[in-house]
């Protein structure tokens, strides 16, 4: 497995760091409801002819501004991407944090209809708004997802069952215990479908002690079966971590940086 140090390079800030666009209900015909989507934009963007990997993140209202975050802390993707990104640690990238919704459970779940729904929201209606109206590349290898708790779970399910169109994925503290630990099977049953491009990432807390056995045996899985090598699959327990917003961002610059770092 291979190693990134653990230095965060955060630029501290109590305001959101960058170039921010929102667009306000934002409706699905496939789920028939809307929500806010939340985009960040890279340094350069609007000085550079370049287009830009893109990374979909869940629980968008989380991510940037701790006003809108579920426990008035913020993940301080904005810092952390752009502290990275100055030291020459990641490649510029556009973050799109899609906003949840009341059906939450549901739709964070592949495995339900509204999670059948909800993975035709992000395919067939927001990613291609998002490479319509946005300078992004759109090819696989340069498109990802990422999520905590059952957003790490939607987010593992998608990679697994479109690994054409999101060829990255980081999930941390995950939810495979959902439908009796349905996920292990699934990924036993499409274990052919990667490639040396792709780039999976799952993570757990030591104290997440509920989480922590089916971590282990995701790992185990993956690695036994060597469905993806060492250069395309990084796992990460974090000592001390439990299951928060605040503990999730003391540790997103290593997803960021194993999913789209220099």
């Amino acid at each position: 497995m291979i190693e990134i140090d653990s230095k965060k390079y955060i630029i501290d800030s109590d305001e959101i760091i960058g170039d921010i666009k929102y667009i306000h209900e934002f409706y699905s015909i496939y789920l028939k409801n809307e929500r806010d989507i939340i985009i960040w934009l890279p340094p350069s963007y609007h000085y550079s002819e370049k287009n830009y990997p893109v990374l979909y993140m869940q629980d968008g209202q989380n991510l940037f501004d701790p006003n809108t975050s579920f426990i008035g802390y913020d993940w301080k993707v904005d810092e952390v991407a752009t502290g990275l990104i100055k030291e020459k640690l990641l490649n510029e990238i556009i973050i799109v944090g899609i906003y949840n919704s009341k059906d939450r459970i549901e739709e964070y779940n592949y495995f339900t209809l509204k999670g059948k729904r909800y993975a035709n929201f992000l395919v067939k209606e927001l990613k291609p708004f998002i490479d319509e109206n946005f300078k992004t590349i759109s090819k696989a290898s340069k498109t990802g997802l990422m999520g905590s708790s059952m957003g790490g779970l939607i987010s593992f399910q998608l990679f697994w069952n479109f690994p054409k169109i999101f060829g990255k994925a980081a999930c941390l503290s995950n939810s495979f215990w959902v439908n009796e630990g349905e996920v292990f099977e699934m990924v036993n049953k499409i274990n052919n479908l990667f490639n040396e491009k792709n780039r999976l990432y799952i993570d757990c807390g030591s104290e997440e002690k509920e989480l922590l056995d089916d971590f282990n045996k995701m790992v185990s899985i993956l690695e036994n079966n060597k469905i993806l090598n060492k250069e395309t699959f990084y796992y990460h327990l974090e000592k001390g971590s439990r299951h928060n917003e605040k503990d999730w961002s003391n540790r997103i610059h290593i997803p960021l940086r194993f999913l789209f770092g220099k």
